[in-house]
């Protein structure tokens, strides 16, 4: 069964961090780019952060350039989201996303696999 599974999420501080993994299984995450994308309450799924399959392309929405980082290990066919400075604005469901396509994109509709989301709350 090919699944992506994402954990790190939780509750944080403004100002604080969180780094989240997504997690691939039933398939070889290296063959795929990934990207992160998140939804917040009553708002559409927006593109976060993505990066091409060789991991030399990396690409961010304006919001979170210069605090968010993404990353990938293929030995343990995972990618990261390394997520400081946070802010309640970036209070959301996080998704991560693989596309066969090897480019860096954000383009929902190009993603084959999604994972289930996990909650990233942002709160003093």
């Amino acid at each position: 069964q090919l699944q992506l599974v994402e954990s790190g999420g939780g509750l944080v501080q403004p100002g604080g961090s969180l780094r989240l993994s997504c997690t691939a299984s039933g398939f070889t995450l290296s063959d795929y780019a990934i990207a992160w994308f998140r939804q917040a309450p009553g708002k559409e799924r927006e593109g976060v952060s993505c990066i091409s399959a060789s991991g030399r392309s990396t690409n961010y929405a304006d919001s979170v350039k210069g605090r968010f980082t993404i990353s990938r290990d293929n030995a343990k066919n995972t990618v990261y989201l390394h997520m400081n400075s946070l802010k309640p604005e970036d209070t959301a469901v996080y998704y991560c996303a693989a596309t066969t396509i090897p480019v860096a994109t954000m383009m929902k509709y190009v993603f084959d696999y999604w994972g289930q989301g996990i909650q990233v709350t942002v709160s003093s």
